[in-house]
């Protein structure tokens, strides 16, 4: 399967701001839907955020509001910007994308995670 890869995440204090970014590591044929998720520490993974090919957006209730997921269809980039962290926030995020490669055929694809810290 294709790999993403995330970037953009670290420490960041409470009320702060981070900006996390995800990419295929090769070209790719098409992407439809893109996603992040988060997995804090002994907890399960969770969805945080999706994006439609079209920009249709959704979100976990803990995060509307204050997160905000945008793709570039022309870089193949999704982000996500997280504004007001707060200590609940830190976690593993994990970006996740449904990729179609030159084969036509469409896969199931995730980041390996990056990891954000919200503490004082």
């Amino acid at each position: 399967q294709v790999q993403l890869v995330e970037s953009g995440g670290g420490l960041a204090q409470p009320g702060g701001s981070l900006r996390l970014s995800c990419a295929p590591s090769g070209s790719v044929f098409s992407i439809a839907a893109m996603a992040w998720h988060r997995q804090p520490p002994g907890k399960q993974r969770e969805l945080v955020a999706l994006i439609s090919r079209g920009g249709t957006t959704t979100y976990a209730p803990s995060v509307k509001g204050r997160f905000t997921i945008s793709r570039d269809n022309t870089k193949n980039i999704v982000d996500l910007q997280m504004n007001s962290l707060k200590p609940e926030d830190t976690a593993v995020y994990y970006c996740e994308a449904n990729i179609q490669d030159y084969d036509r055929r469409w896969n199931d694809c995730w980041g390996q995670g990056t990891q954000v810290t919200v503490s004082s």
